[in-house]
Formats: C-alpha cells, sequence, structure tokens
C-alpha cells in the first residue's frame, strides 16, 4: 500500500510487509519508496498521522507543503507500517502523531505537555518542543529504505 498527500490507509502489521516482499528499485524516472516501521503504539484507539518533508521551515507540521507526503492509518497497538511510493532522492524529516481521540491535532494538557503520542525519524529527542529538522532528516537515495520510528508517550 501506498500513500501521498493526505490518502488514507489501512494499517498493516509490520510482519504482512515483510512476507509481502521489498519493493522495486526506482527507476530514473521514479522515486522510491520510503516504509514507516511505527512501534511502541500503547493502544489501538485513533489514527496514526504521519508528514513527511524535505524543507526545514515547515517541519514537524508540514502545513502548506506541497511536496510533502503525508498519511493517515487506522491505529493498532504495538506496531504500525506506513508506505509511500515514487519518493525524490533528497533529505527528509518525519513527523508521526498518535492522534488518539481522531480529532487532527495534537492535544496537550496546560497547553504545553503532548497528551498523545508523537514520533520523529531518528528518533531525534523531544527538548522544550520538537526537535529540528536537521535532528530528525535522513538521506533518501534510489533504493527502498525504511525507516524505525518509535512512538513516544509523556502523559
Amino acid at each position: 500500500m501506498t500513500a501521498r498527500s493526505g490518502l488514507r490507509l489501512a494499517a498493516l502489521p509490520l510482519a504482512a510487509c515483510l512476507v509481502a516482499g521489498a519493493a522495486p528499485q526506482a527507476t530514473p524516472d521514479t522515486g522510491t519508496t520510503v516504509t514507516l516501521a511505527i512501534s511502541d503504539l500503547r493502544n489501538a484507539k485513533g489514527v496514526v498521522r504521519a508528514c513527511m518533508t524535505r524543507d526545514p521551515a515547515r517541519f514537524p507540521k508540514c502545513r502548506g507543503d506541497a511536496h510533502a507526503y503525508s498519511a493517515i492509518v487506522d491505529a493498532h497497538g504495538g506496531t504500525v507500517t506506513m508506505r509511500f511510493a515514487d519518493v525524490a532522492p533528497g533529505r527528509y524529516a518525519v513527523a508521526l502523531l498518535h492522534d488518539e481521540n481522531a480529532n487532527g491535532k495534537a492535544d496537550r494538557a496546560l497547553g504545553m505537555m503532548p497528551k498523545e503520542g508523537f514520533g520523529f525519524s531518528r528518533d531525534a529527542k523531544v527538548q522544550m518542543g520538537p526537535p529540528v529538522f536537521d535532528d530528525a532528516a535522513v538521506q533518501i537515495d534510489r533504493a527502498p529504505r525504511t525507516l524505525p520510528i518509535k512512538m513516544r508517550y509523556m502523559l
């Protein structure tokens, strides 16, 4: 399954993706496949939202980025997999939200502390806010790539 710019996907367990085999190599006219292997979801409530961008100014929300890849899948306790197809080579950063109440936003306690799960490529750390693009950025080349990302919860 693939996703690009807001398409809704059915979540796949990681094992099912591995059984399906590797994605084909990219040709000069197409991009490659990037798979997000998202682990440590605490429950099956709501959805998982993903955003992958090359624009440091639009990370981590990707709003207004016509070239960002985004997807929404139903949450499953444990592991969820998402795929982006035809990804052009470049440096990208990924941001995730486990939107447990599926309201389309990151809920916060006292206006600051995230109440829902989040994750970033390279498991970039959160300090007094989300990480900067360079801390989460990964190089995507022509070969298919799998990015493992742990979901984290503060409350």
